[in-house]
């Protein structure tokens, strides 16, 4: 049976760091951070399953489909283990690989991840992933902008913002909106105190949907993490600062060398 191997990217040298992106997003939105991380590392960008130029497989989607997606490739390119960076639904899956394939990792950083959700938080989340179900990327763009950028940043860079938009609409329907439902129907806070990795949780201060409190409840659960907030930030830090995001993640796999 063959295996889908994700579309994807490699750029630089050094140890394998793997760059995970978010729903509805693609590889490039890393772009911002490579040029800053790509003289230390050897980076693998891929877009997930039904995203950018990865096959538009039909759903419905399941964490784990995603999982097998990574090693899948890791298997592909002859890694036996990585460093991995997940953003968003990206931070989920990294959880679920560490948490299956625990020799597959060996540091990984959460940006914007998800975990320990409220009902309520849950409730919106579901809420969200119905929209985009019913009304498609533009139903579900009227209000994710004010989620993912600050006021400040949308007014000093419309073009970012308007950029993002069209790659959210560009998206296949069905696929963004399973990709959305495997999101906002994940949550694996009550199995992270089994991640012993070095771990770096990081996370904007104003981010709405994967806010603090989630952040600092994950590395709360996880033996070796450390927590960064980053001030004045909503969800879409790589977009926003990603030289601040670069250098705090450059950091940590520096004081954590292996």
């Amino acid at each position: 049976m063959n295996r889908f191997i994700p579309h994807h990217v490699i750029d630089g040298a050094g140890p394998p760091l793997v760059l995970i992106h978010g729903v509805g997003g693609a590889l490039d939105s890393w772009d911002f951070l490579v040029e800053r991380l790509r003289p230390h590392y050897r980076l693998i960008r891929y877009d997930l399953r039904g995203h950018g130029a990865s096959a538009k497989l039909p759903g419905p989607y399941a964490l784990r489909d995603f999982v097998d997606d990574h090693i899948a490739l890791l298997d592909h390119l002859g890694l036996a283990s990585t460093d991995v960076a997940g953003f968003s639904l990206g931070g989920l899956i990294a959880q679920a690989l560490a948490l299956e394939y625990p020799f597959r990792v060996a540091r990984l950083a959460l940006i914007s991840a998800i975990g320990a959700r409220t009902p309520e938080e849950s409730a919106k989340a579901r809420a969200r992933a119905d929209t985009l179900a019913t009304q498609g990327a533009t139903g579900h763009l009227a209000a994710a902008v004010d989620r993912w950028f600050t006021a400040a940043f949308q007014a000093a860079h419309p073009e970012i913002v308007a950029q993002r938009k069209r790659a959210s609409l560009a998206n296949d329907p069905h696929c963004y909106a399973a990709a959305y439902r495997a999101l906002a129907d994940s949550d694996m806070i009550d199995e992270l105190h089994r991640i012993p990795h070095r771990t770096l949780v990081m996370t904007g201060e104003l981010d709405g949907g994967s806010t603090p409190r989630m952040s600092a409840a994950m590395a709360g659960r996880m033996p070796d993490a450390r927590l960064i907030v980053l001030p004045g930030l909503k969800h879409s830090v790589l977009l926003e600062s990603p030289a601040t995001v670069a250098g705090h993640l450059l950091d940590f796999l520096k004081e954590t060398n292996r």
